[in-house]
This record gives structure tokens, C-alpha cells and sequence, in this order.
């Protein structure tokens, strides 16, 4: 058998085996431009199906941080318009005995006011604390950056 057969294959072709690229090359030996090509493109695709992952783990993760500060507005929103129904015509009415019906009303509405300012300050905040993808933007700026890092060294 000659020095490019393998031990197994069938006695009629070193030169068949070599021409035909299937078998491992040679120790020692650098990979052709075309396995250099096709391990690039699937480092390359990794990356992206890595990146793709990524954020939308990151976006999953914000939208329901985001749905969260949504759904303590829209608690505020229902909360405040139930009780200043229901308790501040208690109020207003227990309230207007002693100093009178307009003055009253003036009190009940300033103390809502405060409630509803509160609540709506603590859902901005919720709602501002929404990061987006930064992990994801980061290292997808990172990419051209070591695309051409690699062309130069070429």
C-alpha cells in the first residue's frame, strides 16, 4: 500500500483517495481555503443562532418586566377610580358636616391627588428600570470589530 492509502480502502487508489478530499489531511498540514472558508461560515452561523438566543432571552426578560410596571399602572389606574368613587363621597360628605360641602370636597381631592401621584410615580419607575438588550447590543457591536481583525491577519 502506498503512503497515501488508508489501511482499510480497497487496493486501487492513493491517487483516488487524495484527489477526492474525503480523507483527513496529514498531519502537519495546513486546511485548505475551503475548509477555512466552511469553518469560518460555521463559527459564523453559530454566533448568530448565539446572538439570536440571547436576545430573546433579554427581550423576554424585559417585556415581562415591562408588563409588570404596565400592570401596577393599570392597578393604580382601577384602585384610584374605585375609591376615590366609593370613599371620597363618604369623605366629603363626613367632611363637609364640620367645615362645609366645599371645603370638604377641596380636602378629599387634594388627598387623592397625593395617592395617585405616588402610584404613578412608583409605575414610571417600573417602566424606566426596562434595560432593553444591552448584552446583546454589546456584542453584536463586537462583531465587525473581529471580522476585521481577521481580514488583516490573512
Amino acid at each position: 500500500m502506498g503512503p497515501g492509502s488508508s489501511g482499510g480502502r480497497s487496493p486501487g487508489g492513493p491517487a483516488v483517495t487524495r484527489s477526492a478530499g474525503a480523507a483527513a489531511p496529514p498531519p502537519g498540514s495546513q486546511p485548505s481555503v475551503g475548509e477555512a472558508f466552511s469553518d469560518v461560515a460555521a463559527d459564523l452561523s453559530t454566533l448568530m443562532r448565539q446572538e439570536v438566543q440571547l436576545a430573546k432571552a433579554e427581550l423576554r426578560q424585559s417585556a415581562t418586566r415591562a408588563g409588570k410596571g404596565a400592570g401596577m399602572l393599570a392597578g393604580a389606574g382601577v384602585a384610584g377610580h374605585m375609591v376615590l368613587l366609593f370613599v371620597s363621597v363618604a369623605a366629603w360628605w363626613g367632611i363637609g358636616d364640620s367645615t362645609g360641602h366645599g371645603w370638604s370636597a377641596l380636602i378629599v381631592g387634594s388627598v387623592w391627588l397625593i395617592i395617585a401621584t405616588i402610584l404613578g410615580l412608583a409605575g414610571r419607575r417600573e417602566i424606566t428600570a426596562v434595560s432593553g438588550t444591552p448584552q446583546t447590543v454589546q456584542t453584536v457591536k463586537q462583531i465587525p470589530d473581529a471580522v476585521k481583525g481577521n481580514e488583516g491577519s490573512s
